[in-house]
């Protein structure tokens, strides 16, 4: 009895897989045979796939380049640039004065002092001058630091080394260059070894750095405000000894155009301060900020936390991804719609073979199956194209405009899956609808 009852199992099983095969052989003869047309449908889903999975790689690349250049500044840093008051502008011609702002000496001895979870303090200075080598000369910021910088700044040496401790307390003309900054006054010779010029004195190169965007995010508005103009990232860069930097140049940097002179008086135009403990950045930012305030009568100071920064940019990324989803998605139904409007046209045009089918002996679950699977082979099929298209553009994005893009695994899984079931759900309403003719009535249709 069992072995009868498990052969009979068997069989309906067989029947079933069968059935479900036949139908959707049918199912795709009834699409080939108006293949213009259902592939004019497909396009809808195609499109939604493909924009859900490139506008989501373009975000995911946008934001995973943002929070690294953040990162990058050091999420255990707190970092603060001299800012110059904006009541000290020059208000008139033929003005000579000396104007004093920004970051001293004395406030990072107050931060070594005052806050004890701070292991590292690196002041850090920038002066706008041309370098020189030979006939070769460029625009240059000059950043007078210290020897454990890089190392905070994730800095990456292509050639040479940074200068040591021993040749920054003798004040030695040592610098590093940029990676630009070295291709453009060595165009020919290696760097390394020979000198370049900064007025009227030389230094030698002793190394060469990887351009680092970050770095001069984070210096930009220094160079802004000294040069009172915009500076872009891939600003060159040559870094010297500190002590050589104010040895050379001075505490006074001046500034000369047409019947006026500028003088300003900055020690220091950025300080960046170390934190042991990452729990404890933002309480240390706050007691940094309130000794700037104590003993600054003006806000000549600005502060930046990288971990606040790289927060506030994981919750961008949140909504852009969310608002880019959302996006992507009404194209997706819109997509669904077109297949909607194309199956009710469908089950229009068969109402004589709904109606023979019925007569045949075909159950109302029968063609519901039948109509429900030609929807789901339209939106099948136009998610799988979608998918590879959604793949293959961030690809041409990133090679034809260098923008980073980025597809992440589940984003075709998500967009697949979205568009399978628009099809399924938009194509529920055509299937019942014919499965409730009245077979008789089907069959008059002309």
């Amino acid at each position: 009895m069992d072995d009868l009852a498990r052969h009979r199992t068997a069989r309906r099983a067989r029947i079933g897989f069968a059935g479900l095969w036949r139908t959707i052989k049918v199912g795709f003869k009834s699409l080939w045979l108006h293949r213009l047309r259902s592939l004019l449908t497909v396009l809808g889903i195609v499109f939604g796939v493909c924009s859900v999975i490139a506008m989501l790689a373009v975000g995911e690349g946008a934001s995973h380049e943002a929070q690294e250049q953040i990162r990058k500044l050091g999420s255990n840093n707190i970092i603060v640039h001299s800012v110059k008051p904006t009541d000290e502008q020059k208000v008139g011609s033929q003005q000579s004065y000396v104007i004093e702002y920004g970051i001293t000496y004395l406030d990072v001895e107050r931060i070594r002092q005052t806050i004890p979870d701070v292991t590292v303090v690196v002041p850090g200075r920038i002066i706008r001058e041309r370098v020189w080598n030979a006939t070769q000369h460029i625009d240059a910021e000059i950043a007078g630091t210290v020897p454990w910088y890089p190392e905070l700044r994730n800095l990456v040496l292509l050639e040479g080394r940074y200068f040591t401790e021993v040749e920054m307390n003798s004040r030695k003309n040592v610098c590093v260059l940029s990676e630009p900054m070295a291709r453009r006054l060595f165009p020919l010779t290696p760097p390394i070894g020979n000198n370049v010029r900064v007025g009227s004195d030389y230094y030698k190169v002793i190394g060469v750095i990887s351009q680092e965007a970050v770095a001069t995010a984070a210096m930009g508005n220094i160079a802004k405000q000294e040069n009172g103009r915009s500076n872009s990232a891939a600003t060159p860069r040559l870094y010297i000894p500190l002590t050589a930097a104010k040895s050379r140049f001075g505490e006074i940097l001046v500034r000369r155009s047409s019947g006026s002179m500028e003088a300003e008086t900055v020690e220091l135009h950025e300080l960046i301060v170390q934190v042991h403990n990452q729990n404890a950045v933002e309480e240390t930012s706050k007691i940094v900020e309130e000794l700037f305030s104590r003993n600054h009568k003006k806000k000549d100071y600005e502060l930046i936390v990288p971990l606040e920064l790289l927060r506030q940019a994981e919750r961008t990324k949140q909504i852009f991804n969310t608002v880019l989803g959302a996006i992507a998605a009404i194209s997706l139904i819109v997509g669904g719609i077109g297949i909607m409007n194309i199956m009710l046209a469908s089950v229009t045009e068969r109402t004589r073979e709904i109606g023979i089918r019925r007569a045949l002996g075909a159950k109302r679950r029968d063609i519901v199956i039948q109509f429900l699977i030609e929807t789901v082979i339209l939106s099948g099929c136009g998610g799988i194209i979608g998918v590879g298209l959604g793949v293959l553009i961030p690809y041409f994005i990133t090679r034809f405009s260098e923008m980073a893009t980025i597809v992440t695994f589940w984003s075709p899984i998500i967009a697949f899956s979205i568009s399978a079931t628009v099809g399924l759900v938009f194509g529920i309403y055509p299937a019942l609808r014919a499965a409730n003719m009245d077979p008789v009535e089907a069959l008059r249709h002309e």
